[in-house]
């Protein structure tokens, strides 16, 4: 049978309580019955989520082997694995998404970078940021460089994407970064003086140069400056919307474009 999922709202005490019982052990009698009829039904795992105010219940779900999966700002949730070896239950996230809006404009070949404020090593960069939940990376792209630099753009293409492992700003999980290739439609720069300490249009040639941006901005400043003179196709990851395996639910795929006699090959 498949795993069980409910929330703490459902484990309530006992009704027939002895003389002297408190509520906490009254649950604890509850929750315990029904491992049991779980198990009996076979039941493979229990997942339990508990919203902040009823987290008095997370011990006693611990003394029945229950264990924590993942947090959130106003709840928890915990498992039970009730099947036989070790836990087949997937993990919670291990890795964090950040992107970077790299605003070129091609008439004047100049682009987008900022210096953010209270950093050891005060480096060029792209602006950008931690993607929200459900947030598309071209969305977040586009976000993060307009709360920074008040400049309006448009998602062009994804250019690069780093993997970085034990990232010390992400409570040791994994990173993965993303770099975007957008169009501007503004030029006018608003800097957000809480983030950034300095912020400018740079010749996309002088920051593939220069020794004062960091590794990642330096690379991909090479990327697009050859883009730029030998043409966008040969360097974007552009995407396409398709249907997922499940009912109305749609994703987006991203790589280099193909040919056309190859788009059209069927079976």
């Amino acid at each position: 049978m498949a795993a069980l999922l409910l929330t703490a709202a459902l484990v309530r005490p006992c009704s027939q309580r002895g003389p002297g019982a408190d509520a906490g052990s009254s649950v604890s009698l509850s929750l315990s019955g029904a491992v049991r009829r779980w198990r009996e039904e076979g039941r493979v795992a229990v997942w339990l989520h508990v919203p902040i105010l009823q987290s008095r219940l997370i011990a006693t779900a611990a003394l029945q082997g229950f264990a924590f999966h993942h947090a959130e700002s106003d709840s928890c949730t915990l498992t039970l694995w009730l099947g036989e070896g070790p836990s087949r239950l997937p993990g919670y996230a291990t890795h964090q998404v950040g992107v970077a809006g790299a605003v070129l404009d091609e008439s004047t070949g100049k682009v987008l970078v900022v210096q953010d404020k209270n950093r050891t090593v005060n480096a060029w960069k792209f602006p950008g940021g931690l993607s929200n939940p459900g947030e598309d990376i071209g969305d977040t792209a586009v976000r993060e460089v307009f709360e920074e630099t008040g400049i309006r753009s448009e998602f062009k293409s994804i250019l690069s994407v780093r993997q970085q492992h034990s990232h010390p700003g992400a409570f040791g999980k994994s990173d993965l970064y993303f770099i975007c290739r957008l169009e501007p439609s503004s030029f006018t720069i608003s800097l957000c003086e809480q983030e950034c300490q300095s912020c400018e249009w740079m010749d996309l040639a002088e920051l593939a140069r220069t020794r004062h941006a960091t590794p990642i901005t330096s690379s991909v400043a090479k990327l697009l400056l050859y883009g730029h003179r030998e043409g966008f196709d040969k360097i974007d990851m552009t995407m396409r919307e398709l249907p997922a395996v499940y009912t109305g639910l749609f994703y987006k795929l991203y790589h280099r474009e193909l040919p056309e006699s190859y788009r059209n090959i069927t079976g």
